[in-house]
């Protein structure tokens, strides 16, 4: 790469390894590669990246024009619950809005099922004197001094972080707006959240429960920002510093220091970005995102654009806000097979995690995994260096399928061969009621791999499923990275409005949404980010009166009659029904702030005139494989020598840089003008 040019740097930190990828400016050429993610600091990864590009490729920091980057941090910090101390000041009379929740048990029908901790212990949940009524009227005055001394005796208790959440703040912000003030003026030291600042959105426990994870994990973020800001600027780097989100977009690191919840989900999303991306590209717009990892397959949906959820689950808790709408299935590449009491075989959810990982890995993992059985069946040449250097031990892998081949009374390639089939059939018996969920037919769709485990088994699935076809994008092991130099500026907002509005305003939507447009638009003015243009996205939550769960509803003008007619068409597209007879609701009015970001352009590959089928390609070697329980040949291709029409039909072995892809036999193969792979039934 030329060292004079300008480029965009995208990164995904992850738990084991932390990916870049560097794009030109100008031509799209990418270079893509990994280097090891350091767990207790992780913005060094991000430099010892950076100082790669520089020792290695002769790339100047300050080349670097554009800078972008996800982080699992928040996430795992609250997975982990390794975050601040936080105390929680409600209302008077409702210190126990955590401890009940929405009453609802994970298992029903378990006895014995554990109660989810609270982030916040009870006993820093504070009580300030002070009420806002439903309608926004203040019917009791804040107590300044009162409320001061509460927040000082949690602050003595050890407090570090406090998050603040008023009854119907979500209508009139004013005493959560004035006590955040004087806290922050009194105690500076301490992080403050409020609800209204994050997500003023009607549901107390789930607004309160978004307020409290903003504040646990906001100082630990805030240090991570400032300490990669700090390593930019000491090293050259001079473009601002971006972040990824979970609704698919991007914002400054400043305002992901005030707003960290918003990145919880923001390596999925990314991935997500990118497959739509990649799909876009190679000219599909109905794909399923396939992202296999070490623990779980998470599914994303592309249906002509990214699918959205306004409930996602973090670990042990719900979070209302929008994201990229992400599903987990099955088991990943580190799920652990085991037998139950009765002998049959099951596979996770215990996974291997990257420490010790599976036996392979050679790290002291004895247990048999996913990936062992990949080893056994023979997915990976003997001696090949993977990405980040890593050699996978197949005695290793063997020995752990021995522990369930001697009591299953089978030899260890028949036992790789059912562990393959029990993560296959896990993830149908999950995969298929999510399509009908979600109203997708999956004959429809191709199925797009990526992860450093998806196109090892994302044939496998499409097989039983039905796919149109496979895509595998050039470089997979790193799309959340690639991802992440696609994304646009992008900030949700929310705003509850009354059941009888209509009735008793007739432009009471009109002026709510004329607010939300108003702070969208006044929120990309404070991005720090050249956009080409920018736009707001409108949409209602809306719900036939009575029930409590709702249906958005995207409009491109407020027309009550439009409204109605797209609400009743999206009920009966999920429900199977509608009745446009009975009475309907407005709940919430969305607007999303979207600033379109420039898009480099991504060289392609033009020697083959349509991408297929011109040239056979010839594979490295042929050996046998164990597909199906039978000892079959198979071709293995190195993927760095394919050019844009070749083609291959399985069982064959792809050989990649950061991952493997297997095909079985049933599937014909051709590489299309942008390097991607696209598998379809022979």
């Amino acid at each position: 790469m030329n060292p004079s040019k300008q480029y965009r740097l995208g990164i995904d930190i992850g738990g084991t390894f932390t990916d870049l990828v560097l794009m030109d400016e100008t031509t799209g050429e990418a270079l893509s590669f990994k280097t090891p993610s350091v767990p207790s600091d992780p913005a060094q990864a991000v430099l010892n990246g950076i100082a790669l590009l520089q020792r290695e490729h002769g790339i100047e920091p300050s080349s670097i024009g554009y800078f972008v980057h996800g982080t699992t941090l928040g996430l795992n910090t609250v997975i982990q619950r390794s975050g601040a101390t936080t105390g929680l000041l409600v209302t008077k009379g409702f210190r126990d809005i955590l401890e009940i929740g929405r009453l609802r048990l994970s298992d029903p029908t378990n006895f014995y099922v554990e109660k989810i901790k609270p982030l916040v212990a009870r006993q820093h949940v504070g009580e300030i004197d002070e009420r806002i009524g439903v309608d926004g009227r203040v019917h009791r005055e804040l107590d300044l001094a009162s409320a001061e001394a509460t927040a000082q005796k949690l602050i003595d208790e050890g407090v570090e972080s406090l998050a603040i959440c008023f009854m119907h703040a979500y209508r009139n912000d004013m005493h959560e707006a004035q006590l955040a003030a004087h806290i922050r003026a009194r105690f500076p030291q301490v992080y403050v959240s409020t609800s209204s600042e994050i997500w003023p959105q009607q549901r107390e426990y789930e607004r309160a429960l978004v307020t409290v994870i903003n504040a646990y994990i906001g100082g630990q973020l805030s240090r991570y920002f400032d300490r990669l800001h700090g390593g930019m600027n000491k090293v050259g780097v001079k473009a601002t510093l971006l972040t990824t989100k979970s609704n698919g977009g991007i914002m400054t690191a400043h305002a992901g220091a005030e707003r960290p919840v918003e990145t919880l989900l923001s390596g999925p999303a990314s991935g997500a970005m990118g497959a739509l991306q990649t799909g876009r590209m190679a000219g599909y717009d109905k794909i399923i995102g396939f992202d296999m990892g070490g623990t779980s397959v998470d599914i994303a949906i592309v249906d002509g654009d990214i699918l959205y959820s306004t409930e996602s689950q973090i670990g042990d808790f719900p979070v209302i806000m929008p994201t990229v709408d992400i599903s987990s299935i099955g088991a990943g590449g580190g799920s652990v097979a085991w037998l139950d009491p009765s002998g049959v075989l099951k596979v996770g959810p215990r996974s291997a995690g990257a420490v010790p990982g599976p036996a392979a890995y050679g790290r002291g993992g004895t247990l048999p995994t996913v990936t062992d059985a990949y080893v056994r069946i023979g997915l990976y040449s003997p001696g090949r260096v993977l990405g980040g250097g890593l050699v996978l031990n197949h005695d290793l892998a063997e020995a752990a399928l021995e522990t369930l081949a001697g009591p299953m009374g089978l030899d260890t390639g028949a036992v790789a061969s059912g562990i393959l089939d029990v993560t296959t059939a896990n993830m149908y018996a999950q995969f298929m009621p999510l399509m009908a969920r979600k109203g997708i037919d999956p004959r429809e769709f191709a199925l797009l791999a990526y992860g450093g485990a998806g196109p090892g088994h994302a044939f496998l699935l499409a097989r039983e499923v039905g796919s149109a076809r496979v895509i595998v994008p050039r470089s997979p092991g790193t799309l959340c990275a690639l991802g992440s130099l696609v994304t646009d500026l992008r900030r949700d907002f929310i705003r509850t409005v009354s059941a009888d509005l209509l009735h008793r305003e007739p432009n009471g939507l009109e002026r709510e949404l004329g607010v939300l447009q108003q702070q969208a638009l006044d929120w990309l003015a404070s991005q720090d980010t050249a956009t080409t243009h920018r736009k707001v996205e409108m949409s209602a939550d809306m719900r036939y009166r009575g029930q409590s769960f709702d249906l958005t509803v995207p409009f491109d003008r407020l027309d009550e009659t439009a409204l109605l007619e797209g609400f009743h068409a999206q009920y009966e597209r999920i429900y199977g029904f509608s009745d446009p007879c009975a009475a309907v609701e407005i709940t919430n009015l969305r607007v999303a702030a979207i600033g379109v970001t420039g898009k480099p352009k991504q060289s392609v590959d033009m020697t083959a005139t349509d991408g297929r089928h011109v040239r056979k390609a010839v594979p490295v070697r042929v050996g046998k494989l164990i597909e199906d329980r039978q000892l079959v040949d198979a071709g293995y291709y190195d993927r760095s020598t394919f050019v844009a029409g070749d083609w291959f039909e399985g069982p064959a072995v792809v050989e990649a840089a950061d991952t493997t892809v297997y095909v079985p036999a049933g599937f014909t193969v051709h590489v299309d003008a942008w390097g991607n792979l696209i598998g379809e039934p022979a």
